[in-house]
């Protein structure tokens, strides 16, 4: 299929005319959904791209207990431990893959990214999910707003602004406890936020030989000072810790896996002992904001972040990110235009050598409202630079461009349809440099391999009544140089896929049934082809993308049982797919399907709540295929925790 021929679909949209006519009119006021991530702030109905927001109501009635647990049981998004780790998961959505699709969705926190350099995935469980305001997902789109990385889309978090006390204990099974304390005071000159958060468990496997299990410990501190000295100025200091102590398991053959997913492993050519991970970050914040009037602002922010990452018996890898963001917007009538550059000095020593990515981007993107129709377009040009120093030095560099351009119009209140084409880019981490060499036993110096390039379409509509909301996207993303790992029988490195593409549908609904019954679903129907690669002389032309599940569900019910108590059963259901390293599709065992069925129970008493939740229920038994007999156990028990959450 050709992007020349779905871009025809556009001309498709004036009939949705036909279903406007159709549609019934609602005198209620709509509340409103307000995006940011995009960095023009848009109404979700009138948005130019394909969007999906979770608010802070949300979060606190779905008994989850971080980030990562909600994004897995109430998004789109596709997550999974890495390779075991359960405090820096992999995350995936529009078929990138779960082993590398993180890297082409950019997570920031109030505007700043969380990406790394390396190939570390974003460390999510650094925000407590109590801080959350609001989860902005925006697919297919984000590359002028965020550049390098963007290709799948961007995930933005809000964090409060809070004035009291929110306080939450939990405790469950196999000693698993979590507590967060967050406190807020609002006065006329200043605001201050402070947060602590901590989670623990002892893990859910049989301890290895050595004594050890799979337990963890993570910390999280957290404390914002904003100052009004003036009308119309702000000026913002952050400081931000978060400590993760984690002991995460092996893989298993598919012959342990299937007989007791608990073991530690040890009888599997992949698998010796458990892994010890000690992981800090330290991040200091500063920024200021100028509203000179009601047509014009300034706004700048400066983060510099220390990072260290050590793994039991190795030397820590140490890393130094700073980062800078200059922005300033102009609001007309009908036109909003917003500018500005993102600086980004990042730099890893570890192995003997130290290595540097630094971006320069600057960009323009531009709203325009005419009468029900909303128009965007915006550009992008980022120049990345690498460096790359132990006995030897090299220099590598590259300049990389994005645009955007959309178009969303309303119909009436219930109903908006849009479209919009999309280029985005990704330059390589510094590990897609080095390979594994076989026969020295070392990591050595692999190449500098080619950024990779894409470019999106997506057509949708969006209907929202007082009961209802109803979202469908469908996507066409085409390909060049798309990045990937690839495991060799005598040899193993980073190339490109020279050719690749990706289409697919999604669909979200969440229905307010009865008062006492909401229904929620969002599913995704996804395929991820390989055009033409070379690496594999030919062997992976035509072929799947592996780690990319075709159909994708997230479906839910809450019915309010009683008065202050609410029944939450949730499904998640992933179909099989090709083994994270089988790219010539011809590995013996496939990626099992994932399944688990959740339950949980909130009640609230004044300011109190109290919650219980069930998760897997039915004691399925899910695993992450790497390849065959290479089985990380994931979600593979029942468990359980109940806590309770109250408000001053």
């Amino acid at each position: 299929m050709k992007l020349s021929r779905l871009a025809l679909a556009v001309l498709a949209l004036p009939m949705v005319n036909a279903v406007a006519e159709t549609a019934q009119s609602n005198s209620l006021e709509l509340p409103k959904t307000v995006i940011t991530g995009n960095r023009i702030a848009q109404e979700d109905m009138r948005a130019t791209y394909a969007s999906e927001v979770h608010n802070s109501d949300d979060i606190k009635n779905s008994a989850a207990v971080n980030l990562y647990d909600y994004l897995g049981r109430f998004s789109s998004v596709n997550v999974m431990p890495s390779f075991g780790n359960p405090y820096q998961q992999l995350i995936d959505m529009r078929g990138y893959g779960i082993g590398d699709g993180y890297q082409n969705i950019v997570v920031t926190i109030n505007g700043r990214r969380l990406n790394n350099i390396d190939m570390q995935p974003q460390l999510l469980s650094s925000i407590p999910l109590n801080s959350i305001e609001r989860i902005e997902i925006i697919k297919g789109s984000g590359s002028v707003a965020q550049g390098d990385g963007a290709m799948a889309g961007i995930i933005n978090i809000v964090t409060k602004d809070q004035t009291g006390v929110d306080f939450s204990i939990a405790a469950g099974s196999d000693g698993y406890s979590t507590t967060s304390i967050s406190a807020g005071l609002s006065e006329e000159f200043f605001a201050l936020q402070v947060l602590a958060d901590n989670s623990k468990s002892d893990g859910l496997r049989k301890k290895d030989p050595n004594g050890k299990a799979d337990e963890s410990d993570a910390n999280n501190l957290s404390a914002t000072l904003k100052v009004f000295p003036v009308d119309g100025v702000e000026v913002r200091l952050g400081k931000d810790r978060t400590r993760v102590d984690t002991i995460y398991g092996d893989s298993l053959t598919k012959k342990q896996f299937n007989k007791k997913p608990s073991q530690y492993g040890g009888n599997s050519a992949w698998s010796t002992s458990y892994t010890e991970q000690e992981y800090k970050t330290d991040t200091n914040r500063l920024g200021a904001s100028y509203q000179v009037n009601e047509l014009l602002s300034f706004n700048v922010d400066h983060a510099v972040e220390k990072k260290e990452s050590e793994y039991a018996g190795s030397d820590p890898s140490k890393y130094d990110y700073r980062s800078t963001d200059f922005s300033t917007q102009l609001n007309l009538d009908a036109l909003t235009l917003t500018a500005g550059a993102q600086l980004f000095d990042g730099e890893r020593k570890a192995f003997g050598s130290t290595t540097n990515k630094d971006n320069q981007g600057i960009y323009l993107q531009g709203l325009y409202a005419l009468g029900d129709t909303t128009l965007s377009a915006g550009a992008r040009h980022e120049k990345v630079k690498y460096k790359y120093r132990d006995t030897a030095k090299l220099k590598a560099d590259h300049s990389l461009d994005a645009w955007d351009i959309g178009i969303n119009h309303q119909y009436n209140q219930e109903l908006s349809v849009f479209a919009n084409l999309n280029q985005g880019f990704q330059a390589p981490d510094i590990d897609r440099f080095f390979k594994f060499d076989f026969i020295s036993g070392a990591y050595v110096f692999n190449d500098f391999i080619k950024p990779a390039k894409s470019k999106t379409l997506n057509i949708g509509l969006n209907h929202v009544t007082d009961r209802n909301k109803f979202k469908v996207t469908s996507f066409y993303s085409k390909l060049k140089n798309e990045i990937y790992y690839v495991a060799f029988p005598s040899d193993a490195g980073n190339t490109n896929i020279d050719k690749s593409y990706k289409y697919g549908l999604e669909v979200q609904d969440s229905f307010q049934a009865t008062p006492e019954l909401l229904t929620r679903i969002n599913y995704a129907w996804t395929r991820a082809k390989i055009d033409k690669e070379d690496e594999g002389n030919g062997a992976y032309n035509g072929k799947k993308l592996p780690g990319v599940s075709e159909h994708s569900i997230t479906a839910g019910l809450d019915y309010r049982v009683v008065k202050d108590g609410t029944l939450t059963l949730t499904q998640n259901w992933r179909s099989r797919a090709y083994a994270a390293n089988d790219f010539a599709n011809d590995f013996e065992q496939k990626q099992k399907a994932y399944n688990t069925t959740d339950l949980g129970y909130s009640h609230k008493i004044d300011k109190f709540t109290l919650f219980a939740q069930v998760n897997n229920v039915l004691n399925r038994k899910n695993g992450l295929w790497i390849a065959d007999d290479n089985i990380y156990p994931v979600n593979f028990t029942r468990t359980w925790y109940a806590g309770v959450r109250a408000s001053f």
